[in-house]
């Protein structure tokens, strides 16, 4: 017989008989009339094709077979007891669980170091997966609860996915230290920008970056000379070329610290680039993923 067939709760009136040693005491017990009680124990007396209680004076006493099942049934009801009451509870001092968190490798080492250096201290069995998933799979994703929550920009995603806006950063330009036309002491204007060579940081095979978009719109164009996939190596390239870069401000103080090129303002009117959390409206009450969602956001809160 499988399971969804069976009352669970003819294993709370087995205990109480067994405990009780009483067909009378277990309803009292169980604040049920005795003949509750004894039409409970005539259904699992057929479940086990076993009396499993035989009267003996004045008790109930259990059979061999009642005696052999008592400690798993008493088990399984405490473990359901257990869950009934953590239900609606996170301890992060005390969980044992890995999340997954899906985001591009732009936002790694801006999120991830103020990330793990929070929990460490407070959830020490807490672990983090930083995956990167496609976009269009992202939706199906969250919803099947492979990954917890995403960080990415303001994607059109439908309303079953809530959303939190965690960042607002600025554009701005790289340039290497000495480089020989733009110094510390001198302010980039958008006529040296365009007369410089670029290099342009893109996972997509091809197409403009969002710079390229703004400038188009002014009707002007820059030329890129190179096309690579990462930012960091994008910064490398700059530290020993004459090229310029132009990226999220956040990444490229983190990025740049080991290459100690310039970081400047960029000479055009540029939108912000607008980090976003985002989770699925089944987990929005969920204590473990809320809690994920406060670390999350007072680790971008963090100065760089």
């Amino acid at each position: 017989m499988h399971i969804s067939q069976v009352d669970l709760n003819l294993f709370t009136v087995f205990d109480a008989i067994y405990t009780e040693g009483s067909v009378t005491r277990a309803s009292q017990q169980l604040h049920l009339t005795q003949p509750a009680i004894s039409h409970a124990l005539a259904r699992l007396r057929l479940i086990f094709d076993d009396p499993l209680f035989v009267r003996q004076g004045h008790a109930m006493v259990s059979t061999p077979l009642a005696r052999s099942i008592i400690e798993p049934v008493r088990a399984a009801l405490r473990g359901l007891e257990v869950t009934l009451a953590d239900a609606g509870k996170f301890d992060p001092t005390q969980a044992s669980k890995q999340f997954n968190l899906a985001l591009r490798d732009v936002l790694e080492s801006t999120v991830l170091p103020p990330l793990l250096k929070s929990i460490t201290y407070q959830a020490p069995r807490i672990s983090l997966a930083a995956i990167q998933v496609e976009r269009r799979e992202l939706v199906s994703e969250l919803a099947a609860g492979t990954i917890d929550l995403a960080i990415d920009m303001l994607l059109p995603l439908p309303n079953e996915i809530e959303r939190l806006k965690v960042v607002q950063d600025t554009t701005v330009v790289i340039a290497r230290k000495g480089h020989p036309v733009i110094t510390n002491e001198k302010m980039l204007d958008l006529d040296t920008y365009l007369k410089a060579e670029h290099v342009l940081a893109s996972s997509r095979r091809k197409g403009m970056g969002l710079e390229d978009f703004e400038l188009s719109r002014l009707g002007l164009q820059r030329h890129v000379r190179l096309r690579c996939q990462h930012y960091f190596a994008a910064c490398r390239v700059v530290s020993q070329t004459d090229l310029l870069l132009t990226m999220p401000e956040r990444y490229a103080r983190i990025a740049n610290e080991q290459f100690q090129n310039q970081i400047l303002a960029l000479p055009l009117p540029m939108p912000s680039w607008d980090v976003y959390l985002y989770w699925h409206q089944n987990v929005e009450n969920d204590p473990a993923n809320r809690w994920l969602r406060e670390q999350v956001t007072q680790a971008f809160l963090v100065k760089q």
